[in-house]
């Protein structure tokens, strides 16, 4: 699934997903792969799971985040080459 970061409490290692019209999807920082806390605003990418507090997301991760084969270049992200575009 893909949805916004609506909430993260960075004191306290977990926040909360858009969920249109429904109550929050809870994300908690064990389940972030490739970063540490999310910002309001955010696409991410993950799976929902039913749990006794509610739906919670699981294997979250930035939307935008590609893996790369090989070379990583450290943390830097890689952006894709359109001619005539300045960014």
């Amino acid at each position: 699934m893909q949805t916004v970061v609506k909430k993260w409490f960075r004191d306290k290692d977990f926040g909360f997903l858009e969920n249109g019209n429904g109550p929050g999807i809870m994300v908690r920082k064990a389940d972030l792969i490739n970063c540490q806390f999310l910002k309001v605003g955010a696409t991410v990418e993950f799976e929902c799971h039913p749990e006794k507090e509610g739906l919670v997301a699981k294997n979250v991760q930035l939307a935008n985040h590609k893996k790369t084969g090989g070379q990583n270049n450290g943390n830097r992200s890689i952006k894709e080459f359109r001619p005539g575009v300045m960014t």
